[in-house]
């Protein structure tokens, strides 16, 4: 089986997250890296609706985000790979989650989940 691949690099947006005291209450740099494997469409006829479109999966991302603090890097990818499987075409989900400014002697740290129908 054949397959096409959606992805988003290093999208970095303010996040609610920590489980730590100085975390809570303020806002972090996150960056999140999404993988997307999907049925692949021989001839998507140039037509949006035929493709998993990522600016869609940005706006999820978004809405996850805004939904307030989430405690764990994990909770937070999980949410979003969730998110991703609305679209049904999707098979498979891969998503980094770095904060960009929990230690100060690294440039991330993060997890990274892959998830597969």
């Amino acid at each position: 089986m054949s397959e096409t691949r959606v992805f988003i690099r290093n999208l970095e947006l303010p996040a609610h997250i920590g489980v730590y005291r100085q975390e809570v209450g303020r806002t972090q740099k996150v960056r999140i890296n999404v993988d997307l494997a999907t049925d692949d469409i021989a001839d998507a006829q140039d037509m949006l609706e035929n493709v998993v479109d990522y600016h869609a999966v940005e706006k999820r991302i978004r809405a996850i985000i805004a939904e307030g603090h989430v405690r764990l890097a994990e909770t937070l990818a999980e949410r979003i790979a969730a998110a991703c499987f609305e679209d049904a075409r999707v098979r498979t989900v891969r998503v980094r989650v770095e904060k960009l400014e929990a230690l100060t002697a690294a440039e991330s740290v993060g997890i990274e989940i892959e998830r597969t129908r």
